[in-house]
């Protein structure tokens, strides 16, 4: 990942492979993935099925930017920089679903 040390080695030297790094990542890609297909495939369709498989999904996609972007190894003000703008826009994403459903129901039960 981000933690080489390439000017610690001698000239001409080649770094070791960071395997163990990437058998982590994958192994807790995979167990996430897991864990949602039990969720997804187990549980009754309904509001709790779905609302664990968003907050998953969420943490995964959170995981991998973390790894892949390395936004892990930046400074902090960098990280909420690009958290807390996500926040809010799911954050708005749940309001607009909200009131779009209270409004449809509304405009439903008018025209019956």
């Amino acid at each position: 990942m981000a933690t080489h040390h390439d000017h610690d080695l001698p000239a001409g030297e080649i770094p070791k492979p960071q395997t163990k790094a990437i058998w982590k990542t994958f192994f807790i890609l995979v167990a996430l993935t897991a864990v949602e297909f039990l969720f997804a495939f187990t549980m009754d369709a309904g509001t709790l099925r779905n609302s664990i498989f968003i907050i998953l999904t969420i943490f995964k996609a959170f995981y991998i930017v973390a790894e892949f972007m390395h936004l892990k190894h930046e400074a902090k003000a960098l990280i909420w920089s690009v958290l807390l703008p996500m926040a809010l826009v799911a954050w708005l994403m749940v309001a607009l679903i909200s009131e779009g459903s209270y409004y449809f129901e509304s405009v439903t039960n008018y025209f019956r």
